[in-house]
């Protein structure tokens, strides 16, 4: 198993996608500010979810935001978009440059703690196209964060992702890598993480 810490110009995925990581993208007072507003003024809900027909409660808390009405459904939940936030924007701005995209909508998770986690998927719904890209932000508390290519799943990256980091991933990466945050028995505090997306 390989952990990487920071690779920000060089594609962590070695066939079939294109992830890169920028550890300490943001600042440590833009980290501070960011966290505060997020956790204290995003609408956050903890939505059920079905998993092999199963209603279960995701163990997270969610929310949807966007500069479009457009919805967005996976794992049998259809989330409306809030209208994007300052901080949001602000956010959106400082990673659009190095995406190469506008981003026109964004998924947010709160893990309170070690136990909320996110299970293995892709992000390959219709809605966000043929080879989408995502830029995920995170604020908070460090977690490993795994990609596993889809077929051969001993093709393994284990990233940890710190306060402030800024992962790229692109090209063909949710047709053929899956990727998780997995529950941790470590004491943890809270972490935000933001992926945003272009709805079509």
């Amino acid at each position: 198993m390989q952990t990487l810490l920071f690779d920000g110009d060089k594609n962590l995925l070695p066939y079939q996608g294109e992830a890169f990581l920028f550890q300490q993208f943001f600042t440590k007072t833009e980290c501070e500010v960011y966290f505060e507003e997020l956790l204290n003024g995003i609408e956050w809900n903890q939505e059920p979810i079905k998993i092999f027909s199963k209603e279960v409660m995701q163990p997270r808390l969610t929310a949807w935001y966007g500069d479009s009405n457009k919805p967005y459904t996976y794992s049998g939940i259809t989330m409306k978009p809030l209208r994007f936030t300052p901080a949001l924007l602000a956010i959106k701005e400082k990673i659009e440059p190095l995406a190469k995209v506008k981003f026109t909508s964004a998924l947010l998770n709160l893990y309170r703690d070690g136990k909320d986690s996110m299970g293995w998927h892709r992000d390959n719904e219709k809605e966000l196209g043929t080879n989408p890209v995502i830029g995920s932000v995170s604020f908070g508390a460090a977690r490993t964060f795994k990609l596993r290519h889809y077929e051969n799943k001993k093709e393994l990256r284990t990233i940890e992702l710190i306060n402030g980091s800024f992962l790229l991933m692109a090209g063909e990466t949710q047709h053929y890598w899956e990727h998780q945050i997995s529950k941790t028995s470590n004491q943890v505090g809270p972490r935000i993480n933001i992926t945003f997306r272009v709805i079509l």
